[in-house]
């Protein structure tokens, strides 16, 4: 929107500064094009994704601290179970990842794992570079966090990285537990929507509906108007042009649409069931 803006005005202002020389105002045009372009960046990824130079080193920084921190997390407890190493495998299945990848994400894992790693230079690196976009932080920790409950419970020791993770990433206290909450109970919706396609044991529709309302981070009390913005801010959060633009590398992409999906069959759920009663 802005570049088009700054199109039009760039043209105008320097057209009509020097009458009649048609070249200064196109000149003027494309400056306007240019800063209105770069606006339209800060609005859409934040400052930090700004420069479309730097989307590559944004990518590499991410993914290496997706990686690091899922080894140190799979460690947390002492030992590395097998349940997580295969949550690992199908993470980067799911992702399709090319060999060389591959071979630099289980690299980084290996990392993160080593008894003594710490964290705070790996947190200041992606905080250097992916720090100042929008939504990067909050992905990377939602993104632990599913790492961490793929044996289906969340250890302290693991909670206790994750608040660490939270905490340098400039969160508090109560804003980590309403991401932590949102993220276990999109999870646990998601694992109920699978059950209702199972023989196994189903859970109640009020359970299913329960989980849905913290999915969103809302309420039963909540308005339909609260919930449509809390869905529509999330569904944002997790658009794919979105992400890959403020440095989500291409691959990890899948990961953000499967929480997408969670979210968008909580909303559905309440809809419904709001219009039905």
């Amino acid at each position: 929107m802005f570049k088009w803006i700054g199109l039009i005005l760039g043209f105008i202002l320097l057209s009509t500064m020097s009458v009649g020389l048609l070249i200064l105002g196109i000149f003027g045009a494309l400056i306007g094009l240019l800063f209105g372009g770069f606006a339209d960046r800060i609005r859409a990824y934040g400052l930090g994704g700004a420069n479309p130079f730097t989307s590559q080193t944004r990518q590499t920084v991410f993914l290496e601290t997706v990686f690091v921190l899922m080894g140190k997390l799979a460690k947390a407890d002492g030992r590395i179970s097998q349940i997580e190493i295969d949550h690992v495998e199908a993470f980067i299945k799911k992702m399709g990842m090319s060999g060389e990848h591959r071979q630099e994400a289980i690299r980084q894992f290996k990392r993160g794992a080593e008894p003594d790693f710490d964290i705070t230079d790996t947190m200041n690196h992606f905080k250097q570079h992916c720090g100042n976009t929008f939504n990067l932080k909050q992905v990377l920790l939602v993104y632990l966090i599913v790492m961490a409950l793929a044996d289906g419970k969340l250890d302290p020791q693991e909670k206790d990285i994750l608040e660490q993770v939270s905490a340098q990433l400039g969160y508090n206290r109560a804003e980590f537990n309403r991401i932590l909450d949102m993220v276990m109970s999109q999870a646990s919706f998601a694992r109920g929507h699978q059950q209702q396609y199972s023989s196994g044991p189903q859970r109640s529709y009020s359970d299913e509906l329960a989980d849905a309302y913290k999915a969103l981070g809302v309420t039963e009390k909540s308005s339909n108007q609260e919930i449509k913005r809390a869905y529509r801010k999330l569904m944002s959060q997790y658009h794919p042009d979105k992400l890959m633009g403020q440095g989500v590398p291409e691959d990890m992409i899948a990961v953000a649409t499967e929480q997408a999906k969670e979210i968008q069959l909580a909303y559905d759920l309440i809809k419904k069931h709001r219009e039905q009663s």
